[in-house]
């Protein structure tokens, strides 16, 4: 198979206009192109490749504003299906195509709101990884694009496809541990931890003031790029989202508080005033819902996420489901029957184009993905403000603190706006 080198990379990204054949001749044989979820991924890093890998067959367009990591994706593909993607610096021209069916959204965390609410007013459904917003603000606008324009948005917390986190869940809810009175949920620190650099020049490859987006204009900085970018304000929230964003989704599920949320939060942090980044090296972030259920979430915790009940215990984490009842582990193929059952997904990626076909919501919905995230948010806030938080989650407002009251949403630099 031959590599897309350079020169011609180059050239694809002005080629606006190529044939819908083009494209057809990219999907594999097996399934006809008029029945082919027809995507183009925007953002192609790490976990956009990985998503890209996952539903290869589709891929009919990439973006990213690394030329680099462009080039890589587009040779991918045409490795893969023998077809050269059509390739974009810019999501908007991928947007203007009429002939793609929807978008996978992979970028850092302040570019998913825009880049959702765009495509769903280009009538394109989506794929937006976890977490699903950089603030509460940008996840209800989010929810609000894809039911206005009828569009089928799927957030990429993996682990609601994962058997022993819905079988977890199940139990939890179905009363196999009596009522559920405390939930722990333990994330990792800061795992990338640098040595710090100068400002530079950003290089060749990278438009970095498309990078930046709609967050400040600052120098640009190495180390706040790529995979580091989780532990900068601007961009993101640290591992309370990265990693809260799979295991507090698992407690929001476990709870039946899909559409909800906690009503109160506070927190205690460390932070590290030598350090590269700006989000805590240690938290310790306590909730509690309306029902009377508590929650601490922090790096102290079992990793993953615990359900304690008054009659046994549920620990789950990627791989391993562990139960005990009245003091005593229950073996794997002995657990009890409970009648409840939740949807099933075996693979959430095909989750998402099934529900592309049949018009039904997916199994981490973006009203799903943004309540989950909410209740992320709502920790930091509790830990940058340094008070508690007490939260309506029918209103979604924060009640009677105006200083943290202003962190539900943040401005846009211009010329970007939501909407």
């Amino acid at each position: 198979m031959a590599r897309l080198h350079r020169r011609r990379f180059l050239q694809l990204g002005t080629l606006l206009s190529l044939p819908l054949s083009l494209y057809r001749a990219a999907f594999a044989a097996d399934t006809p192109p008029s029945e082919r979820v027809r995507l183009g991924f925007i953002g192609v890093g790490a976990q956009g490749k990985s998503n890209l890998k996952a539903m290869m067959k589709n891929a009919v367009a990439v973006c990213d504003v690394d030329s680099n990591r462009l080039a890589e994706a587009a040779n991918l593909v045409l490795k893969a299906n023998g077809t050269e993607p059509v390739a974009f610096s810019d999501y908007r021209q991928l947007l203007d195509r009429k002939d793609i069916d929807a978008v996978v959204v992979t970028t850092p965390d302040h570019w998913h709101a825009l880049l959702t609410v765009h495509a769903c007013q280009a009538g394109k459904d989506v794929y937006c990884e976890k977490p699903l917003s950089l603030t509460i603000a940008d996840g209800r606008a989010m929810v609000n694009a894809a039911r206005k324009n009828n569009r089928v948005v799927q957030t990429g917390s993996q682990q609601r496809s994962a058997k022993e986190f819905r079988t977890a869940c199940e139990l939890a809810r179905g009363g196999a541990i009596g009522s559920v009175k405390n939930i722990l949920v333990g994330l990792p620190g800061v795992n990338f931890q640098p040595p710090p650099v100068a400002d530079s020049t950003p290089p060749a490859h990278l438009n970095y003031e498309m990078w930046l987006g709609p967050a400040p204009l600052r120098a640009y900085n190495e180390k706040r790029l790529h995979y580091l970018f989780r532990f900068f304000w601007d961009y993101s929230g640290g591992q309370q989202t990265n990693f809260g964003a799979h295991h507090l989704d698992i407690a929001q599920w476990g709870l039946g508080m899909d559409e909800s949320g906690p009503v109160f939060a506070e927190a205690k942090a460390r932070f590290n005033n030598d350090g590269w980044y700006e989000v805590p090296q240690w938290t310790e972030i306590r909730y509690r819902y309306a029902s009377g259920v508590t929650m601490t979430c922090g790096q102290d915790q079992p990793g993953g996420t615990t359900f304690e009940g008054d009659k046994g215990v549920i620990h789950v984490t990627r791989g391993k489901l562990t139960v005990q009842i009245n003091g005593e582990k229950v073996a794997t193929d002995k657990l009890p029957a409970v009648t409840l059952k939740l949807p099933v997904s075996t693979n959430h990626h095909a989750n998402w184009l099934d529900c592309i076909k049949s018009r039904s919501k997916p199994i981490c919905d973006v009203e799903i993905g943004h309540r989950s995230a909410t209740v992320c948010h709502l920790g930091n806030i509790a830990v940058r403000t340094g008070q508690a938080i007490t939260w309506d989650p029918a209103t979604e407002q924060i009640i009677n603190n105006p200083e943290a009251a202003k962190m539900i949403g943040k401005a846009y630099r211009a010329p970007w706006k939501l909407g």
